[in-house]
């Protein structure tokens, strides 16, 4: 194998597959990411039995051939090398790098102990990879972390005729986000569970290439517990969690409201970080609404505790709510919008966020649950 290609592209083919890579691999070489060089495009690929991640470069290659070297170290190499073109040839049991008057020379591990990639699932539609990018980062958000209650660290996806829904939660809050795309079978129903980490991070990465994601999915048969993202020359798989039991997160929205206040996103942001200097790892702010306004409040012992009062329009009878501040703030970050709609039943029930409008005008489609947490005054 021998071959030439731009540094740039080479480093972030090779940094998008190894950030999928495991730290601690089960063996060796799944800690490696593959370069196959076939006529001229040179195919970067990882792989750990849960998640594969594939992108293509096109090259000027001299000879065909593939190596397997280590993939963090090569991704580190990559992104510090100068900005000239980079000679890469396999010469025995090691890998030469070339890139004007740089050389490295990496060992490479056995090719043919390499698993083989898992086919892509057939197509179940198309969606806008910037709307797709967007959504998921609104709603990875709110899924949970502790790998021990693996179905709270999904994102289920709903796939029901031209509306795809997303919902994440860790039991403390719960984010639901629903976009349009084009299914291939206008009445397809369909739900999966997606790890949220590997979830975000192709979002991330599809996103900003513009133009439309393939989502495969399979419908029973051969793929079945998978999910694949394609988008311009990357794609990659995913296994997914097993959603059988997965609560009816739906029911948690409530139907009607008691009280409500509209607030500007960026001035209780603002406020909320201010307060919450002097909150301990497990108080609550206070935001208390009436008639006048907004009041949030912390303390975390005698001697320090932080008030501050702001604008808000609030309709309803007055109300103290209390608030992990960092749930509130994830939820403000991802409001994208002006305005937030808080939506009360009472103090000790879930409240809801809503994006708004500058005149205050709710904007349908992002809606994030929040748990209070129950206090004493």
């Amino acid at each position: 194998m021998k071959f030439r290609v731009e540094r740039d592209a080479l480093a972030d083919a090779v940094a998008w597959t190894a950030k999928s890579l495991p730290s601690r691999p089960s063996v060796p070489v799944l800690a490696g990411v593959m370069l196959r060089v076939t006529d001229g495009v040179l195919q970067v690929s990882g792989f750990d039995y849960e998640v594969s991640s594939q992108v293509s470069v096109d090259v000027q290659g001299d000879s065909d051939g593939a190596a397997l070297v280590s993939g963090r170290l090569l991704a580190e190499i990559t992104k510090a090398l100068p900005a000239k073109p980079v000679d890469i040839a396999a010469v025995g049991p090691h890998l030469e790098l070339v890139c004007g008057s740089a050389r490295f020379t990496l060992p490479t591990m056995p090719v043919e102990d390499y698993p083989s990639l898992p086919d892509m699932p057939a197509s179940a539609g198309t969606v806008d990879a910037a709307a797709f990018a967007a959504a998921v980062s609104q709603v990875a958000v709110a899924a949970g972390r502790d790998e021990t209650l693996p179905m709270m660290t999904g994102v289920r996806l709903e796939l029901t005729g031209t509306t795809l829904a997303m919902l994440a939660t860790d039991r403390y809050r719960l984010a639901m986000r629903e976009i349009e795309w084009s299914p291939e079978d206008p009445e397809i129903s369909i739900n999966a569970l997606v790890p949220a980490k590997t979830l975000n991070d192709t979002a991330k990465t599809l996103g900003p290439l513009g133009g439309q994601v393939t989502l495969a999915l399979a419908q029973g048969g051969a793929g079945e517990g998978m999910i694949g993202f394609a988008g311009g020359t990357r794609r990659t798989t995913s296994r997914l969690l097993d959603g059988a039991n997965y609560p009816p997160v739906r029911s948690l929205f409530p139907a009607t409201h008691n009280a409500q206040a509209r607030v500007s996103v960026s001035a209780l942001q603002e406020v909320t970080r201010r307060v919450a200097l002097v909150a301990e790892r497990t108080t609550p702010i206070l935001l208390s609404f009436s008639e006048d306004g907004l009041v949030v409040e912390a303390g975390g012992t005698e001697e320090a505790r932080a008030s501050e009062a702001m604008d808000a329009t609030f309709t309803g009878e007055a109300l103290t709510i209390g608030f992990n501040p960092q749930y509130l703030l994830d939820g403000l970050n991802q409001l994208n919008a002006p305005t937030a709609v808080l939506s009360f039943v009472d103090a000790f029930k879930p409240a809801v966020l809503s994006p708004a409008s500058e005149d205050g005008e709710i904007i349908t489609g992002y809606r994030y649950l929040i748990m209070p947490i129950r206090v004493t005054r």
